[in-house]
């Protein structure tokens, strides 16, 4: 059944917002997309080396979609995985006016989560030191993640996880591209500056249109975020908008995007301290390399001998035989040489 096509579960399935509004998590579309979830989760943690037996995993839970979905995906390979390994749940209460603080309580506890809420009146601080008019964004994060960090220490957790997806990923290299000058963006495992902690983005592979489906099948009681929510061009808001008009144009370019952040070639760009430019040799052979053609035409031959270079160079005929293969042959013929593997740890 999950393997079915998409039209097949329409038939049996119904389809779009109906299927989710009349089936919900009884629905095979819920279960085919649980299960791409599950391994895309799984080859994260695979490819990453997230989760390691004995690890205990703080998520940060914020009430949104995004980290309602990290919970209970982690929860759904903590059952089935090979390894042993906890997830604790934790949400920063940063007393933003009209916060509805016993909706997650409520959910966590509904569902059997071993939790934490912890209270900060970081909204406040935000307030009065970022000036009128400036997005609160980053010393909202910047508070937050030293409560968060500090307190993953003090209970004994090894990682943190956070619910960044594979497009929160692609809007933060486009935001540093376009305003910050770096190529950077959110790597899927990090360790902390001052190595007192290891983040995991566990969603790196998942895409958020996914996530937003999964939310609804699921009914996630989703608080909105009214401190940052309630300020008008954002630019991450601009940036996402800018990348779900090239998924509706383009369904494959953010695919290869974010496939080319994990196929970097240092020597191909700019950067001096990746690269060693300034230290380029030439390692030349003995061997001559005769230009393959019909002819060459020598101009202003007094000049070429003054330089010591050949006024009249050698050609060899040409033999398409042995010709370089063109870019697309070429790929194609090491695709087939490729025989692709999928083992994920969980």
């Amino acid at each position: 059944m999950a393997d079915l096509e998409d039209d097949e579960i329409d038939a049996v399935d119904g389809s779009g917002d109906e299927a989710i509004e009349h089936k919900g998590t009884e629905s095979v579309r819920f279960r085919k997309l649980q299960k791409k979830l599950r391994k895309q989760v799984s080859w994260a943690i695979r490819d990453f080396n997230m989760i390691e037996d004995g690890d205990v995993i703080m998520v940060c839970v914020s009430g949104g979609k995004d980290s309602y979905t990290l919970l209970d995906i982690l929860l759904c390979l903590k059952r089935i995985a090979p390894i042993n390994f906890e997830v604790v749940a934790v949400n920063l209460d940063q007393k933003q006016p009209g916060y509805p603080e016993d909706i997650l309580p409520n959910y966590l506890n509904e569902q059997g989560i071993p939790h934490y809420i912890l209270e900060k009146d970081t909204y406040s601080i935000v307030k009065s030191v970022v000036p009128e008019g400036k997005t609160y964004c980053s010393a909202c994060s910047r508070l937050r993640r030293g409560s968060l960090y500090g307190f993953a220490k003090q209970i004994g957790a090894t990682k943190i996880a956070l619910g960044h997806h594979r497009d929160d990923i692609l809007a933060t290299f486009f935001l540093n591209l376009f305003h910050g000058g770096t190529l950077k963006a959110m790597p899927p495992k990090l360790l902390s500056d001052d190595k007192q902690n290891i983040l995991i983005r566990p969603l790196a592979y998942v895409e958020e249109k996914d996530i937003i489906k999964y939310a609804r099948y699921k009914e996630f009681p989703i608080i909105p975020c009214n401190l940052c929510g309630s300020q008008t061009n954002l630019q991450r808001a601009i940036i996402n908008d800018m990348l779900r008009e090239w998924d509706d144009a383009h369904p494959q370019r953010l695919a290869s995007i974010f496939k080319a952040m994990q196929n970097i070639a240092p020597s191909q760009l700019a950067d001096r301290e990746l690269f060693d430019f300034e230290g380029l040799t030439l390692s030349r052979d003995n061997e001559e390399r005769i230009f393959e053609g019909d002819n060459i035409q020598s101009g202003q031959t007094d000049s070429l001998a003054e330089l010591g270079l050949p006024t009249n160079p050698d050609v060899q005929t040409f033999n398409p035989k042995y010709a370089p293969l063109p870019t697309e042959a070429k790929v194609e013929k090491d695709n087939k040489q490729k025989i692709p593997t999928i083992n994920p740890v969980l």
